[in-house]
């Protein structure tokens, strides 16, 4: 048995929030508890994309062409961030499965501080060199409207970093139900503002990018005021007389950093395969996938918001040294994903004229209606696998295991995909087509993998535990 090192004070029932009640019961319930709510964020957060595509496609193709460029360097600001709110509550959820509070507590305080630092660095170069990263990234003729979306988006990128590390910390401690309300709120107020900045006041793209600046900035102050002045969280906030902790800060990046670079990974594989589009199409094969994509982003969200609920109970699982609930949890988390995602792949299928069409009802975008068609009746066939991959890789991050879970990544995203799409495309010659093909057989044989890989880590971390080696729940 380990002894807590928790005071009386913090395990009283008036003290225990609902969420780390969830945590210390049945994980199976707490990875349905967490993921839902999540699932309904995540999938809404998506959605968002997809309607600020729909909207921005009203401008043209230049214009979808534009936020093709622009989105990597936006999902670079997101995995940064995510990365670190993933390090951050990995940490939270394992010092709260060893019932160690006040290390919790100290772990959340360095999240923020790891936060601002983070935002500085690289938020300002990317405002100050955007034309020249631009011109780098093969933007040509769009580079004016590149320009246009993406500084506004970098400014705010404070906002970005905030909220997803906060909602990493309140969702650490199973407060997943917050945090989704804080994700649906940004999302509704960026549906609502887009056509109003775009077309109503006439900022065209600057539009678009104000809209989801001004939706963030009203997201931040409603989590600053949850974690910082309601004082009803589990986890506290004191940051007086701070001082960086460089053991904490190893541990938050253990899981964090990898996480981040996964997160960024995702995103150089968009640049990448832009480059190789260019080489086979041109800008217009840009805008295909900029909106094939967010389609994709939409299917998988659910994935997505199930995944953070395996990091927090695998965590917490880890944390207690309950070893054998971690393949349970992630088998039961795995088959969820599939029926969903199988769910979404049928639909997106038959409806994928029909989606392509909302997306190119503007004349100048009209002529690429038949090749977002043809990406999302490819694309599609790997929805269901993605879910052993994904899922796999949270498991990994909850255990502490980020440079696992980011080698899983860089298999999938950075080499087998591109190169797939490359060989495909270029040495089949089956042109923009090959692309997408690349896109499915990348992902499907790095989920299989991954799934794997995790099967085998978790079995050799049973057998090299005694089994009565575990935390006595609620004992100080």
């Amino acid at each position: 048995m380990i002894k807590s090192p928790v005071t009386d004070e913090d395990t009283k029932p008036g003290h225990m929030t609902t969420g780390v009640r969830t945590l210390m019961g049945d994980p199976r319930k707490a990875i349905l508890k967490l993921g839902m709510p999540m699932m309904l964020a995540m999938s809404v957060q998506t959605v968002y994309n997809l309607v600020d595509t729909f909207w921005v496609s009203g401008l043209g193709a230049d214009a979808l062409a534009a936020i093709g460029f622009v989105f990597p360097f936006f999902m670079a600001m997101i995995a940064l961030s995510t990365g670190l709110g993933l390090g951050g509550g990995s940490a939270i959820s394992r010092k709260l499965g060893a019932r160690d509070k006040s290390a919790a507590d100290n772990v959340a305080v360095h999240s923020i501080f790891l936060m601002l630092v983070l935002t500085v660095l690289f938020t300002v170069p990317l405002f100050i060199f955007a034309k020249p990263i631009f011109l780098v990234a093969g933007a040509g003729k769009t580079i004016g409207l590149a320009m246009d979306y993406g500084r506004i988006i970098f400014a705010g990128g404070i906002l970005i970093f905030f909220i997803n590390v906060a909602s990493a910390i309140l969702r650490s401690e199973g407060d997943a139900k917050r945090a989704m309300y804080a994700m649906i709120l940004g999302a509704v107020l960026n549906i609502v503002l887009d056509p109003l900045f775009i077309y109503t006041f006439g900022l065209g793209i600057k539009g678009a990018a104000w809209a989801t600046v001004l939706s963030l900035g009203i997201t931040a102050v409603i989590i600053a005021k949850w974690l910082f002045l309601d004082n009803d969280t589990y986890v506290s906030f004191n940051f007086r007389g701070f001082s960086p902790d460089m053991s904490i800060i190893k541990e938050i990046s253990r899981v964090g950093t990898p996480a981040a670079m996964q997160q960024l990974s995702m995103a150089l594989t968009m640049v990448i395969m832009n480059l190789v589009i260019i080489a086979v199409n041109n800008t217009d094969g840009v805008a295909v996938y900029a909106v094939g994509w967010r389609v994709v982003m939409i299917a998988i969200a659910p994935l997505v918001g199930i995944g953070t609920a395996v990091m927090t109970v695998s965590g917490f699982v880890y944390g207690e040294r309950s070893y054998k609930k971690l393949m349970p949890v992630l088998i039961y988390a795995v088959k969820v994903g599939i029926v969903i995602e199988t769910g979404i792949a049928v639909f997106t299928f038959f409806l994928a004229p029909y989606i392509a069409a909302v997306f190119t009802q503007a004349e100048s975008a009209a002529h690429i209606t038949g090749d977002i068609t043809n990406f999302l009746k490819i694309a599609f066939l790997f929805y269901p696998t993605t879910a052993m991959g994904l899922l796999s890789s949270s498991l990994f991050q909850g255990t502490g295991k980020g440079a696992s879970s980011l080698i899983a990544t860089i298999i999938r995203s950075l080499i087998l995909t591109p190169l797939f799409a490359f060989l495909f495309s270029y040495y089949l010659g089956m042109g923009l087509t090959g692309v997408w093909w690349g896109l499915v057989f990348g992902n499907v044989l790095g989920s299989i993998m991954t799934f794997g890989w995790v099967y085998l880590y978790v079995r050799k971390l049973q057998a090299h535990v005694p089994e009565k080696l575990s935390v006595v729940h609620g004992e100080a």
